[in-house]
């Protein structure tokens, strides 16, 4: 069973971030992902970039996960 620690470390290793927090009981999952390449993007647009980091993990070992993605300038503002 994958952890919220394993997902975070994917994301890491697949996007530029400045925070990622990953929550989770094993089947469902919240990310926090901050990025400054969100920057210019649709929500829609970030989820793909975090998905691609995820890659086939997403399809096998997660079965649903909830994010936030902010700039990091959202982020600093409290928008998170």
């Amino acid at each position: 069973m994958i952890t919220p620690g394993e997902i975070e470390q994917y994301i890491r290793g697949g996007l530029a971030c400045e925070h990622v927090a990953v929550a989770g009981d094993g089947h469902h999952f919240e990310a926090v992902v901050v990025s400054a390449e969100f920057r210019g993007r649709s929500r829609v647009q970030r989820h793909q970039l975090v998905y691609g980091a995820l890659g086939e993990r997403m399809r096998a070992e997660i079965h649903a996960l909830s994010m936030k993605t902010l700039t990091p300038e959202d982020w600093a503002a409290g928008n998170g």
